[in-house]
Protein backbone atom coordinates (compact mmCIF):
# COMPACT_ATOMS: atom_id res chain seq x y z
CA UNK A 1 0.00 0.00 0.00
CA UNK A 2 2.86 2.48 0.53
CA UNK A 3 4.03 2.02 -3.08
CA UNK A 4 1.02 3.47 -4.26
CA UNK A 5 0.56 6.39 -1.76
CA UNK A 6 3.97 7.03 -2.72
CA UNK A 7 2.97 7.17 -6.12
CA UNK A 8 -0.24 9.61 -5.59
CA UNK A 9 1.90 11.94 -3.49
CA UNK A 10 4.69 12.19 -5.84
CA UNK A 11 2.99 12.44 -8.97
CA UNK A 12 3.87 15.96 -10.29
CA UNK A 13 2.84 18.26 -13.55
CA UNK A 14 6.22 18.18 -14.68
CA UNK A 15 7.31 20.57 -17.82
CA UNK A 16 10.59 19.87 -18.55
CA UNK A 17 12.23 16.24 -19.78
CA UNK A 18 15.73 14.82 -20.27
CA UNK A 19 16.87 13.26 -23.99
CA UNK A 20 16.27 10.06 -22.52
CA UNK A 21 13.87 8.03 -24.98
CA UNK A 22 10.82 7.02 -23.53
CA UNK A 23 10.47 3.26 -24.86
CA UNK A 24 7.45 1.52 -26.27
CA UNK A 25 6.79 -1.43 -23.09
CA UNK A 26 6.83 1.95 -21.19
CA UNK A 27 3.85 3.57 -23.52
CA UNK A 28 2.32 0.26 -23.52
CA UNK A 29 2.55 0.24 -19.46
CA UNK A 30 0.92 3.47 -19.19
CA UNK A 31 -1.76 3.08 -21.59
CA UNK A 32 -2.47 -0.62 -19.98
CA UNK A 33 -2.95 1.47 -16.80
CA UNK A 34 -5.34 4.50 -18.84
CA UNK A 35 -7.54 1.77 -20.02
CA UNK A 36 -7.93 -0.20 -16.58
CA UNK A 37 -9.92 3.36 -15.15
CA UNK A 38 -13.11 3.11 -14.26
CA UNK A 39 -16.02 4.03 -16.76
CA UNK A 40 -19.73 4.65 -16.78
CA UNK A 41 -21.64 1.82 -17.67
CA UNK A 42 -18.23 0.49 -19.00
CA UNK A 43 -18.85 1.97 -22.20
CA UNK A 44 -14.54 2.64 -21.94
CA UNK A 45 -15.13 5.39 -24.41
CA UNK A 46 -11.80 6.13 -24.70
CA UNK A 47 -9.05 5.95 -27.90
CA UNK A 48 -5.47 6.93 -27.47
CA UNK A 49 -3.21 8.33 -30.35
CA UNK A 50 1.02 7.92 -29.49
CA UNK A 51 2.93 10.56 -31.13
CA UNK A 52 6.54 10.47 -31.44
CA UNK A 53 7.63 12.26 -34.63
CA UNK A 54 9.58 15.19 -33.49
CA UNK A 55 7.63 17.29 -36.21
CA UNK A 56 4.36 16.25 -35.23
CA UNK A 57 4.73 16.68 -31.74
CA UNK A 58 6.36 20.61 -33.08
CA UNK A 59 2.77 21.21 -34.32
CA UNK A 60 0.79 19.93 -31.22
CA UNK A 61 3.14 22.11 -29.28
CA UNK A 62 1.32 25.08 -31.46
CA UNK A 63 -2.00 24.11 -29.94
CA UNK A 64 -1.90 26.51 -27.27
CA UNK A 65 0.75 28.69 -25.04
CA UNK A 66 0.18 26.26 -22.67
CA UNK A 67 1.16 23.40 -24.59
CA UNK A 68 5.39 23.97 -24.94
CA UNK A 69 6.06 20.81 -22.68
CA UNK A 70 5.72 18.64 -26.25
CA UNK A 71 8.38 20.83 -27.76
CA UNK A 72 10.65 18.57 -25.41
CA UNK A 73 8.91 15.58 -24.60
CA UNK A 74 9.93 12.58 -26.36
CA UNK A 75 6.22 11.50 -26.62
CA UNK A 76 2.76 12.39 -26.43
CA UNK A 77 -0.17 10.39 -25.71
CA UNK A 78 -3.63 12.23 -27.14
CA UNK A 79 -6.78 11.06 -24.88
CA UNK A 80 -9.88 10.96 -27.37
CA UNK A 81 -12.90 9.61 -26.56
CA UNK A 82 -16.05 8.44 -28.92
CA UNK A 83 -18.83 10.44 -28.25
CA UNK A 84 -21.02 7.97 -30.26
CA UNK A 85 -20.13 5.12 -27.94
CA UNK A 86 -20.77 7.49 -24.56
CA UNK A 87 -22.01 10.72 -25.48
CA UNK A 88 -22.86 11.73 -22.07
CA UNK A 89 -19.85 10.84 -19.52
CA UNK A 90 -16.69 10.72 -22.12
CA UNK A 91 -15.46 13.80 -20.82
CA UNK A 92 -15.52 12.16 -17.18
CA UNK A 93 -14.14 8.40 -18.14
CA UNK A 94 -11.32 9.87 -20.40
CA UNK A 95 -10.04 12.19 -17.24
CA UNK A 96 -9.93 9.07 -15.28
CA UNK A 97 -7.98 7.17 -17.70
CA UNK A 98 -5.97 10.12 -18.13
CA UNK A 99 -5.55 10.24 -14.24
CA UNK A 100 -4.19 6.28 -14.45
CA UNK A 101 -2.13 6.95 -17.05
CA UNK A 102 -0.21 9.95 -15.03
CA UNK A 103 -0.17 7.74 -12.27
CA UNK A 104 1.44 4.88 -13.96
CA UNK A 105 4.06 6.95 -15.47
CA UNK A 106 4.80 8.25 -11.88
CA UNK A 107 5.77 4.88 -11.09
CA UNK A 108 7.72 4.29 -14.07
CA UNK A 109 9.72 7.01 -13.12
CA UNK A 110 8.69 9.41 -16.03
CA UNK A 111 7.27 12.58 -15.54
CA UNK A 112 4.17 13.43 -17.96
CA UNK A 113 1.86 16.81 -17.46
CA UNK A 114 -1.69 16.98 -19.00
CA UNK A 115 -2.43 19.50 -21.62
CA UNK A 116 -6.06 20.67 -21.85
CA UNK A 117 -7.48 21.18 -24.98
CA UNK A 118 -10.98 20.08 -24.15
CA UNK A 119 -13.58 22.33 -24.24
CA UNK A 120 -12.09 24.77 -25.94
CA UNK A 121 -13.49 23.93 -29.84
CA UNK A 122 -10.72 25.26 -31.55
CA UNK A 123 -8.06 23.37 -29.59
CA UNK A 124 -9.99 20.19 -30.53
CA UNK A 125 -10.21 21.17 -34.21
CA UNK A 126 -6.52 21.95 -34.35
CA UNK A 127 -5.49 18.64 -32.94
CA UNK A 128 -8.51 16.84 -34.84
CA UNK A 129 -7.37 18.03 -38.15
CA UNK A 130 -3.55 17.48 -37.40
CA UNK A 131 -3.79 13.61 -36.43
CA UNK A 132 -6.87 12.80 -38.44
CA UNK A 133 -9.40 12.28 -35.53
CA UNK A 134 -12.88 11.66 -36.82
CA UNK A 135 -15.43 14.51 -36.26
CA UNK A 136 -17.55 12.24 -33.61
CA UNK A 137 -14.25 11.98 -31.09
CA UNK A 138 -14.05 14.42 -28.58
CA UNK A 139 -10.60 15.55 -28.11
CA UNK A 140 -9.65 15.49 -24.02
CA UNK A 141 -6.05 16.72 -23.41
CA UNK A 142 -2.49 15.94 -24.65
CA UNK A 143 -0.07 14.19 -22.01
CA UNK A 144 3.52 15.01 -22.48
CA UNK A 145 6.02 11.97 -21.50
CA UNK A 146 9.12 11.72 -20.74
CA UNK A 147 11.98 11.37 -18.52
CA UNK A 148 11.97 14.54 -16.19
CA UNK A 149 15.00 16.54 -15.49
CA UNK A 150 14.50 16.90 -11.69
CA UNK A 151 13.60 14.76 -9.37
CA UNK A 152 9.98 14.27 -7.87
CA UNK A 153 9.65 14.64 -3.86
CA UNK A 154 6.38 13.81 -2.07
CA UNK A 155 4.72 17.20 -1.10
CA UNK A 156 1.05 16.42 -1.16
CA UNK A 157 -0.89 19.11 -0.88
CA UNK A 158 -3.14 17.78 1.84
CA UNK A 159 -5.37 20.47 3.47
CA UNK A 160 -7.74 19.32 6.37
CA UNK A 161 -9.72 22.66 6.72
CA UNK A 162 -11.05 21.47 3.01
CA UNK A 163 -12.54 18.37 4.57
CA UNK A 164 -16.03 18.32 6.05
CA UNK A 165 -17.49 15.70 7.92
CA UNK A 166 -20.86 15.13 7.57
CA UNK A 167 -22.04 18.73 6.74
CA UNK A 168 -20.32 21.54 5.47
Amino acid sequence: MEDILNVIYTRRSVREFTEEPVTDEQVEIVLKAAMAAPSALDLRPWHFIAVRKRKLLDKLADVHKYAHPLEEAPVAIIVCGDQEVSERHWVEDTCVATQNLLLAATALGLGGVWISLYPKNKHQEYVRELLNIPKHVGVLCAVALGHPTEQLEETAPYDPERIHWEKW
